[in-house]
């Protein structure tokens, strides 16, 4: 048998104005000048009458002269811009970044400013940076609106030799904010255990394309833990527990990671939890999604290990919560009013998908549970996911959903509640005239 390969010869051209701007601004304005930063170059933060510059801000600040410095970007062109050199030799000096905000209260910090509720955040900005060797200028209505600012400057500058410069001064964007409120990314960490540092690192790399909120979710019926952080795609969704493990180390139930985690050195304990929330900024599923729970209370988990598992749950190994039992509600809105109290998120994810019928059809607790109380399935579910949203409600916290418990359930939820549809950007229509907001992160477009 003979094989014939055949090649195709391209030109490849590389366009001579690749940018490394993400996500491109709204409105930019650019010119054709050369223009290096000064050798003293500073960034100076200019309040007036403002009180007090917050000490994240600071750090801000500081991280991006260290960026500056270190980063080394070249040109996306051939030669890396080696090209460039005689202009660069000629180019005017950028002296300074000038910063400053137009508000005479006294500002939050960046953190503080970041954990407001979705969609009263003040992220935008406006920057220029002029051609003839004057200071540049950044100014915003909150200290998160500098910081995305701070963000886009540094990604304007490019190296050769040890020089920072860039090529297409003047720069000039006019309230540059962003399209959606939530824009987020989800790690999964039940599954895989990844240690404190990678995801440190995940959480560097969402704030260079201006992702910020962060999201901890516990699948297991702690799906999904909402942590928020200061990051431009704005929501970190750490999916932290699963059937599979549960390595998160809880206030008051310790035993649920020393019993459910892969082993004794992946668990994330109270400090690396502390030490990823002060680095950025929670959610827990439930019913579904909780046979790591059985490990250590096995009361509260219809179907642990069922088999066939495909017949009990929709991926091993099989388990949720018995949503029918007061005494499991009970445990579940304590577990989740221990995690939220302790973290600043607004929004806090009760999960609530694949949640598997058949499973309490043949639990003979969970019947005798309904029998007892009068109830069907559904009510006891609408009085599970009840019980678990008043310990939010209680806390300052809005509850998010999957799709589900809107679409294929009857709970009661409150207009409130954030929905994520996940299954089919096709089901997204289905929640919006419901008249519920929504996290679009449709499998079909978004699952990597």
């Amino acid at each position: 048998m003979l094989a014939f390969f055949y090649y195709l010869g391209a030109a490849v051209v590389l366009p001579s104005n690749v940018l490394g701007l993400w996500p491109m601004p709204r409105n930019l304005q650019l010119g054709t000048t050369f223009l290096k930063l000064a050798p003293t170059f500073d960034i100076e933060i200019n309040f007036n009458d403002a009180p007090g510059v917050p000490q994240d801000l600071l750090d801000a600040v500081s991280r991006t002269k260290g960026y500056l410095q270190t980063d080394k970007l070249q040109r996306l062109v051939i030669c890396r811009g080696e090209n460039d050199s005689a202009a660069i030799g000629r180019a005017l000096e950028l002296p300074r970044l000038a910063i400053s905000l137009s508000l005479t209260t006294e500002p939050r910090s960046i953190a503080a400013e970041a954990t407001l509720p979705i969609g009263t955040r003040s992220e935008g900005y406006s920057l220029s940076i002029p051609s003839d060797g004057s200071p540049a200028t950044l100014t915003a209505k909150s200290t998160l609106g500098l910081f995305r600012g701070l963000t886009t400057f540094s990604q304007l500058w490019y190296d050769l030799a040890g020089v920072t410069y860039t090529y297409q001064a003047p720069v000039k964007i006019v309230n540059d904010n962003p399209a959606f409120p939530y824009r987020g990314l989800m790690l999964d960490t039940a599954r895989n255990f990844f240690p404190v540092a990678d995801i440190k690192r995940t959480l560097d790399a969402m704030s260079w394309v201006k992702v910020g909120m962060f999201t901890r979710a516990l699948l297991v019926w702690l799906k999904c833990l909402s942590f928020e952080n200061i990051m431009q795609i704005n929501m970190f969704h750490w999916h932290v527990v699963d059937s599979q493990s549960f390595p998160l180390d809880i206030p008051g139930f310790p035993e649920l990671a020393a019993k459910g985690a892969y082993s004794s050195n992946e668990i994330y304990s109270t400090a690396d939890v502390k030490d990823i929330v002060s680095y950025a900024g929670a959610e827990i599923d439930t019913p579904g999604h909780t046979a790591a729970i059985a490990d250590s209370h096995p009361e509260h988990v219809a179907c642990n290990q069922a088999s066939p598992w495909s017949k009990f749950a929709n991926e091993p190994p099989a388990g949720q919560l018995r949503l029918a039992s007061a005494a499991t509600a009970n445990f579940t809105a304590e577990l989740i009013s221990s995690i939220a109290k302790t973290l600043p998120s607004t929004l806090f994810s009760t999960g609530g998908d694949e949640l598997n019928t058949n499973c309490y059809s043949q639990d003979a607790q969970t019947q005798a549970d309904l029998s007892s109380s009068g109830h069907t399935l559904e009510q006891a579910l609408s009085s599970f996911v009840q019980s678990t949203h008043k310990s939010l409600s209680d806390l300052g916290k809005t509850p998010v959903v999957w799709e589900e418990m809107v679409l294929e359930h009857d709970v009661a939820l409150p207009k409130t509640a954030v929905v994520m549809v996940w299954i089919s950007s096709q089901h997204a229509a289905s929640v919006a005239a419901k008249e519920f907001r929504i996290v679009h992160a449709p499998s079909d477009y978004f699952y990597l």
